[in-house]
This record gives structure tokens, C-alpha cells and sequence, in this order.
């Protein structure tokens, strides 16, 4: 059943701090903020949006350095200091014309809980909130910035069976 959610993903609704770090966040004394991302999530995520999956960031927070990444990732829609993801998710599910059911959400904590509610396939990263964990389809083995979205975005692949042949694309075949 789970795996039969996973095939019908075509949009992931992805938190930040939490998810794509490990929550921490580092201010310098010139207020300049720092944040740390996996390189293998990286990876994840522009493989799977390679094969046709939309990923969109949907923050409570604002970052320039979330915008770089994002950028850097080649991600176009990235939505920052959202009150009510739940309210925006209705609204791209909306204006995207998908179903409940072809979107993921992966979030850590209690302000993703909103967004769960919208969507078809709900993944918690590993050291996520109880609330969350509880209502999640799918709980990472990662921790949240330590290769948790990689995990994600590999097993929807999997799932959809497209993984082996993204790999074999880096094997140049």
C-alpha cells in the first residue's frame, strides 16, 4: 500500500531547518546567518526532479541562505516565512490541478503538521517531532540534514522504479 502511494508522486512540499539541515542555526556576531545542507540531498533531490517530480520549499522562515540553495539546486518555487503552509499547499495543489494523492510532504515538526493534512504521502525525518512521526506514512533511518531527503527521494524512485536507471545514467549507460 505504502509503495502504491510512492508510484503516484509527482510534487514534494519540502520544509528546511529540520529537513534539509539539521536544524541548527548559526548566526555570526555581524548577524550574518549559516546553515549546513547534504550534499547527498542534493543529489536526491535533482535526481528525482530530473525524472519529472516538482519539488517545492515551503519555510516558516526567512534565509537568503535557503535561497541560494535552492538556486543552486536548480528549485524555482521556494515560498519563505509561511504562517500556514497548509493554507499554500491547498492553493498550489489547486493551481497545479493535482490530486491529493500525487503529492508528498516531508517535514520534522509541529508547523508540518498543516501540510500533512493536504497531501496523499507523508514522510518524517528520523528525529522528527512524536506529533509528526504519528501521522507519517514513511520515517526516514536519517536524521533531518543528514542524508534524510536523499533517502526519500531515493525510495520514491524506487518505488516508482526509475532509480536504476537514474544510476545508470552516472555509470554513462
Amino acid at each position: 500500500m505504502l509503495k502504491e502511494k510512492a508510484k503516484k508522486i509527482r510534487l514534494l512540499f519540502l520544509d528546511v531547518d529540520g529537513v534539509m539541515t539539521n536544524g541548527r542555526i548559526t548566526i555570526n556576531d555581524r548577524g550574518e546567518e549559516t546553515k549546513s545542507f547534504d550534499v547527498k540531498d542534493g543529489l536526491g533531490l535533482k535526481v528525482l526532479m530530473s525524472t519529472g517530480v516538482d519539488v517545492v520549499i515551503i519555510t516558516g522562515r526567512k534565509s537568503k541562505v535557503v535561497g541560494l540553495r535552492a538556486e543552486e539546486l536548480g528549485i524555482e518555487e521556494l515560498y519563505q516565512g509561511v504562517t500556514d503552509k497548509g493554507t499554500l499547499c491547498r492553493q498550489l495543489i489547486n493551481a497545479k490541478k493535482l490530486k491529493r494523492e500525487e503529492i508528498c510532504c516531508m517535514g520534522d515538526d509541529l508547523p508540518d503538521l498543516a501540510m500533512f493534512n493536504e497531501v496523499g504521502l507523508r514522510i518524517a525525518v528520523a528525529d522528527a517531532s512524536k506529533e509528526l512521526r504519528e501521522s507519517a506514512d514513511f520515517i526516514t533511518e536519517n536524521r533531518g540534514g543528514y542524508g534524510a531527503v536523499r533517502e526519500a527521494c531515493e525510495w520514491i524512485l524506487k518505488c516508482q522504479g526509475k532509480w536504476a536507471g537514474c544510476v545508470a545514467k552516472f555509470r554513462g549507460k
